[in-house]
């Protein structure tokens, strides 16, 4: 007989593993199928994780160079140790994945070692051996979306993949997409020494941020170095030894030209991983973007078989995709789990960050909701100038009636760390009123959201 489980998952990235974890805290027995020779997915393998430790060093670079003068401390003779850089990104990663295998060990997760296909409801086939199982969860994430002319090899032409395994610093990347993953890496390799170039299809860079947000974050990166080539797409990517040569037309059509690099890094979103799952044998339906079709609680149409992350609809974002694990395991275990799709933070890991929470601006008028607007720069904040890091500024976005707190955007110093505080408000319903009556410690960046939030009434008192 095969080996029987309560949940099996497919997946070991943060939707999955997160799952797994809690399924088996509310005492199920479970199993998680991954075919990476480590856990963690995209994210703790190729994506979230190591990207971030290039981002720190990198940084950590930039400011040896350019700002540790203006704080007194000279610096001489710095050099560049990509390799080490490298190494210690690996480091990293490694420690991560090492701490979900331990993870596993603790809570009793099953690893099941290779590729997952669902033979039958019910039925997951391993490296040729079928195990049994009351409910599959379906948590395969997401890779690159292609883009037809531009063929990626990860050497000249690479996918997010291949950008943080670069060996020696290009002289000249440029960058299809002025997305979160493209503008990091981007960041990264310009702060090594990289001409940067980004070409975008839209007329702004950060789709579906606030407006005015994207507006002022272009202008902070392309005081930094970047080069923007907005309402442009590339047709054609031709490699040889001496690089890539890009066809590049304007959106709207007319004459084209060619752009030179020695890297190109094809960043245009990512779409869900679906193949070889079996998904269409055991009539598992797909959307018209080819994600996994769900119900609100993260069913398929076909009974038992479940789906979270980025092969649904929905941010394509680890912590939504963890959020979502945790509630769909404690729906399977007969509780009331649930996901507060309103609330869930949106970050781009530049220096300065940017980050929001809710809705836009522009989605506020789109739906006819009458707002408040409250906004304050960094450059008033004590913090901000002590640090040295007075680029940007904090705008709360509050109902014009009742004073609830509908969104937040942020662009600054550890924009990211700033805008739980926002989030963990909206979820509790908070005004603007309530977190302006707040309490900040002084100094710090945060007294820049209180002083937002005042700032919607009109009564900012550090500007």
């Amino acid at each position: 007989m095969p080996e029987s489980f309560d949940v099996i998952v497919i997946g070991a990235g943060p939707g999955g593993y997160v799952c797994a974890i809690r399924a088996a805290q509310l005492g199920m027995k479970v199993a998680c199928v991954e075919k990476r020779a480590t856990l963690g997915g995209t994210c703790l393998n190729v994506g979230c994780i190591p990207s971030k430790a290039l981002l720190q060093s990198s940084e950590n670079f930039e400011e040896t160079r350019h700002k540790f003068a203006e704080h007194g401390i000279m610096v001489e003779g710095v050099k560049l140790d990509l390799a080490r850089m490298q190494a210690r990104k690996g480091e990293v990663v490694g420690a991560n994945v090492k701490g979900v295998e331990f993870l596993f060990k603790k809570n009793k997760v099953t690893w099941l070692k290779g590729a997952g296909k669902i033979v039958a409801p019910g039925k997951v086939e391993v490296e040729g051996q079928t195990y049994e199982t009351r409910n599959i969860v379906i948590a395969t994430g997401s890779d690159s979306t292609p883009l037809r002319g531009v063929e990626v090899d990860e050497k000249q032409v690479v996918t997010s993949t291949g950008a943080l395994e670069l060996e020696k610093v290009p002289g000249h990347m440029v960058v299809i997409g002025g997305g979160v993953i493209g503008l990091e890496l981007g960041s990264v390799w310009r702060r090594l020494g990289a001409e940067v170039t980004v070409i975008e299809y839209l007329d702004r860079i950060v789709p579906g941020m606030d407006a005015e947000i994207a507006r002022q974050f272009e202008r902070v990166l392309g005081k930094q170095g970047i080069k923007f080539k907005l309402k442009s797409k590339v047709t054609a990517a031709k490699q040889d030894a001496s690089g890539v040569t890009l066809t590049v037309e304007p959106a709207a059509g007319g004459a084209a030209e060619e752009v030179k690099a020695d890297v190109v890094l094809l960043s245009i979103g990512r779409r869900p991983y679906t193949e070889g799952l079996g998904l269409a044998e055991a009539g598992v339906e797909l959307d018209e973007r080819g994600r996994v079709k769900t119900d609100g609680h993260f069913a398929t149409n076909v009974p038992g078989i479940y789906a979270i992350g980025d092969v649904i609809a929905g941010a394509m974002l680890a912590h939504k995709a963890e959020d979502e694990g945790v509630a769909l395991a404690e729906i399977l275990a007969g509780q009331a789990g649930h996901v507060n799709y309103g609330v869930i933070p949106s970050i781009v890991y530049t220096w300065p960050e940017v980050a929001s929470v809710g809705e836009s601006e522009e989605e506020l008028k789109a739906r006819g909701q009458a707002y408040k607007v409250g906004k304050f720069p960094f450059t008033a904040n004590g913090r901000a100038r002590a640090m040295g890091d007075t680029d940007g500024f904090v705008k709360i976005l509050a109902d014009k009636e009742t004073d609830r707190v509908l969104g937040c955007h942020i662009l600054g110093p550890d924009a990211g760390g700033l805008i739980a505080e926002v989030a963990i408000a909206m979820e509790f319903g908070a005004s603007a009123e309530d977190v302006a009556r707040t309490c900040h410690a002084h100094p710090t960046l945060s007294e820049s959201v209180k002083e937002a939030a005042l700032a919607v009434d009109g009564r900012a008192l550090h500007i």
